[in-house]
């Protein structure tokens, strides 16, 4: 396997260092990921699927923080992946970053491992911790709540009169 680092950039905030590793790329943003330095993660990015890799495994396990800006990046990364015949994949994710995932449904569109080695293990389509089927379920689920006991309830009072 190549373990050759390609690049990294820096910007007080924010240190982001990408290697290849096989045919994926693995890029490990550290620090915080905002509106400020969103660039410092987009052009990595950007440059890994210009240079023909598809697949991309960011390693979250050294972000700290990331907000709607930096979640964008990350979804723009995965459109173009995706159009490539590839993916993106997050790994390691801290809890306070994993929190903005779920809050804003991004978590059903990534597929997110535990690690790294696990994400470069994992076949492109197969899913982590999260992915679109698992979120799918969980919307059909909440769809159908309203129909739950509450309402044969209600329909048992009304018989009952």
């Amino acid at each position: 396997m190549d373990r050759g680092t390609v690049g990294s950039a820096q910007s007080g905030r924010l240190l982001v260092e990408v290697r290849e590793e096989g045919s994926s790329a693995v890029v490990t943003p550290a620090g915080e990921l905002d509106h400020h330095t969103a660039e410092l993660l987009r052009e990595p990015l950007d440059d890994c699927l210009a240079k023909g890799f598809s697949r991309l495994v960011v390693d979250c396990a050294r972000l700290d923080f990331c907000d709607s800006t930096g979640l964008n990046v990350l979804l723009g990364a995965r459109l173009k992946a995706e159009a490539a015949g590839g993916g993106v994949h997050l790994a390691g994710m801290q809890p306070v970053v994993a929190r903005v995932f779920e809050i804003t449904g991004a978590e059903a569109v990534f597929t997110v491992h535990d690690t790294v080695e696990a994400a470069l293990a994992a076949p492109e389509g197969a899913g982590g911790t999260h992915g679109p089927q698992e979120a799918q379920g969980t919307q059909e689920t909440a769809a159908e709540a309203p129909v739950g006991p509450g309402t044969d309830d209600a329909s048992a009072a009304d018989e009952d009169d």
